[in-house]
């Protein structure tokens, strides 16, 4: 597949494997790559809890983005409140806000099956990208192997069976019996 000219959208955790497996540089210099301060603040939490090789200097980081958007609290209360973006963290919640109000090409790159769902129920099912599918299509494979749900075949995964439910008949829609 050709490398994708417009912006990709990446959710914390996308972020923390990059680093962790070490194609961050190869990534954000092939890609116009684009978070939300809510991301970005997530990729600095939570240190008490990670390896030393996942934690992320802040002031290298930043400057990687082609841009990080701020946070639109009345936008993203809006989304929560009207029932989709309701399970979605905080940074996904962010993330899809700002997502859903761009009129360029983007991509969305992210690592949670609840955010995938969202993407998909929205309407966005070509927009949903892996890390691995990334990666896969400016050819750089990492040293290390990246996690499950980081991967190309858990992402295809996921939208099969997402698309298999929507074939399904809802109830009183099925033959009679």
């Amino acid at each position: 597949m050709a490398v994708h000219r417009g912006s990709v959208l990446t959710d914390t955790n996308t972020v923390i494997e990059a680093h962790r497996v070490g194609v961050w540089r190869a990534l954000s210099s092939r890609y116009r790559l684009v978070t939300v301060a809510k991301c970005l603040e997530e990729t600095q939490t939570g240190f008490q809890r990670r390896r030393p090789e996942e934690n992320i200097d802040p002031t290298i980081l930043r400057p990687s983005f082609h841009s990080v958007e701020p946070d639109d609290a009345l936008a993203i209360m809006r989304l929560q409140l009207d029932g989709p973006g309701a399970h979605l963290d905080a940074g996904e919640l962010s993330l899809w806000t700002h997502a859903l109000t761009r009129e360029d090409d983007w991509l969305i790159c992210g690592t949670d099956a609840a955010s995938m769902r969202f993407g998909f129920d929205q309407g966005h099912r070509a927009r949903l990208v892996s890390l691995g599918g990334l990666l896969n299509d400016i050819g750089f494979r990492p040293a290390l192997p990246l996690r499950c749900n980081l991967g190309k075949p858990w992402l295809d995964d996921l939208i099969h069976r997402l698309a298999m439910e929507g074939l399904r008949p809802g109830p009183g829609q099925g033959r009679p019996a």
